[in-house]
């Protein structure tokens, strides 16, 4: 039976595309482009800001690059002020997340937004000590797919990769699961389509967080009658 339920934050525990698009858009029009849409921001995320602000600059154009040191730096002044810009839980992942904690499971967060980000975000939208642990980028570990971080995490809870299931919304995800030996979780109501999902051949590949709860306690009843 699974003891501890890891999640990827951006397009799985919280709807965060308004804010990352309102961010690089800003950051790109500073350096004199245009605005990067939600839809390829949704493609552009996943890998670390570094690589999001690569993606957009090549989607403009700057095909050597040549303000990519600069666009981080603005990039990273910019998110300070905007990382909490209409960001949302997604619908029913409360409700779930609580469900597992009344079972006394631990909950995580492993992501590659940087972890001060990270931490602003979970705390405004479940408050603090709501997750038992959160990483992200900064604290000494390599961005995801290396597991690096899944493994620093279950160290400090205590828990087996057999005791875990890994939950996201991007290949990244999927591919850190995989890279991890952890039962794997692709959700659909984040930033990718099913399709890329089930191209890496996660354990499940679910709808909704009421379907995660399904998924969860048939797998609690299972354990039961063995």
């Amino acid at each position: 039976m699974y003891q501890c339920c890891i999640f990827d934050l951006d397009g799985t525990i919280i709807n965060t595309i308004e804010s990352l698009a309102y961010t690089v858009s800003v950051t790109m029009e500073e350096l004199g482009y245009g605005p990067i849409d939600e839809e390829h921001t949704k493609v552009f995320v996943g890998d670390g800001y570094k690589k999001l602000i690569e993606r957009s600059l090549l989607y403009w154009g700057d095909i050597e690059l040549k303000h990519y040191e600069r666009a981080l730096e603005i990039y990273n002044r910019n998110f300070a002020q905007y990382c909490l810009y209409k960001i949302s839980p997604y619908k029913g992942m409360k409700e779930f997340l609580q469900l597992l904690k009344n079972r006394k499971i631990k909950l995580a967060v492993v992501t590659n937004k940087a972890y001060d980000r990270a931490v602003e975000c979970v705390e405004r939208v479940y408050g603090k000590n709501f997750f038992d642990a959160i990483l992200g980028d900064g604290m000494g570990y390599p961005c995801k797919p290396d597991p690096a971080g899944v493994f620093s995490i279950m160290n400090q809870l205590g828990v087996k990769p057999e005791e875990c299931l890994y939950f996201g919304d991007t290949n990244t995800d999927m591919e850190t699961g995989k890279n991890a030996g952890l039962d794997t979780v692709g959700v659909t109501w984040g930033f990718r389509t099913r399709e890329e999902l089930e191209h890496f051949a996660p354990k499940y590949v679910i709808d909704s967080p009421k379907e995660a709860e399904s998924l969860f306690l048939s797998a609690e009843n299972k354990a039961v009658r063995e």
